[in-house]
């Protein structure tokens, strides 16, 4: 063919995509070419027949190697939606999955009195990543205030990017350091965390596009669990009484995080389960 279209090329794509089993192949062509192009993804069907320049085409061309050797479409594009809002996203911080939407479900629906305090009601978000999770909640709750923390200074720095990017940025403080650490002598009416949780042995056979994404962020040590086992030990220094505690793990997890959390005293432990029927959140509230 002597002339590549905007739909010949989008035709194309999808069908390299669908053959190399890149999952929703048609919405990633799409993507890929609208950010190529600097455009809206609408215009890549009102102007089907526009011819693409050569440069255009390497352009695009050097966005699908990268995306058939495994690189995720969020960090190809630098953001990605979760919960219905846009979010800077850099090789730095995990990429949101829908999964970890449950999380925000399951505070907006137990989350009761510990987040309708006006001005009152505060939340940490530990691991904070993208800020994803601190920034959705501030943005569905707008009485409450928050601090995210990450140990990665990268990630400090997405996520600051992200709470102005979503209006939150007066209510959010974003802090860099070691899980309770930026934190030490305050309490929380609320606290949420998606931690590494994934075996250090397993990192390996997971797929291209996951050992793409901050080692960092995954690696939960031998047996997925260090994380929760640090969080769930300090948690009740910094609870306020009535104080939620919610935890995003692993399918496989959901019985180890809620022993643990019984065992540190914590009362009205539950999993709740994805939309794939995986059990996803546990949770558990501290009263003393």
């Amino acid at each position: 063919m002597s002339t590549w279209t905007t739909l010949a090329v989008l035709d194309w794509t999808t069908k390299r995509f669908q053959d190399a089993q890149v999952s929703a192949a048609r919405l990633e062509a799409q993507v890929l070419l609208a950010h190529a192009l600097s455009c809206k993804r609408i215009e890549l069907y009102t102007n089907f027949d526009r011819p693409m320049s050569e440069a255009e085409l390497a352009s695009y061309r050097g966005l699908i190697r990268r995306r058939l050797a495994g690189e995720p479409l969020a960090y190809l594009v630098g953001e990605h939606e979760f919960w219905s809002l846009p979010f800077w996203i850099t090789p730095h911080v995990l990429v949101p999955r829908p999964d970890t939407e449950t999380l925000i479900e399951v505070v907006l629906a137990r989350g009761g009195a510990v987040t309708t305090k006006p001005g009152q009601g505060r939340v940490l978000d530990l691991c904070t990543g993208s800020g994803a999770i601190a920034v959705s909640l501030l943005h569905e709750l707008p009485e409450l205030t928050g601090v995210a923390t990450d140990l990665s200074p990268e990630a400090v720095a997405v996520a600051v990017r992200n709470a102005e990017r979503n209006g939150v940025s007066a209510r959010l403080e974003v802090r860099q350091g070691d899980l309770w650490a930026p934190v030490a002598g305050e309490q929380f009416d609320l606290v949420v965390s998606n931690p590494p949780y994934v075996a250090s042995e397993v990192i390996p056979t997971l797929s291209a596009e996951v050992r793409a994404e901050p080692r960092m962020a995954l690696d939960g040590g031998p047996d997925g669990l260090a994380f929760y086992r640090r969080i769930i030990a300090e948690a009740s220094g910094h609870l306020r009484s009535g104080g939620l505690l919610a935890l995003e793990h692993g399918f496989d997890q959901a019985d180890a995080v809620a022993a643990a959390l019984r065992a540190a005293g914590l009362a009205d432990v539950e999993t709740v389960a994805d939309l794939g029927k995986n059990p996803r959140v546990t949770l558990g509230r501290w009263q003393p």
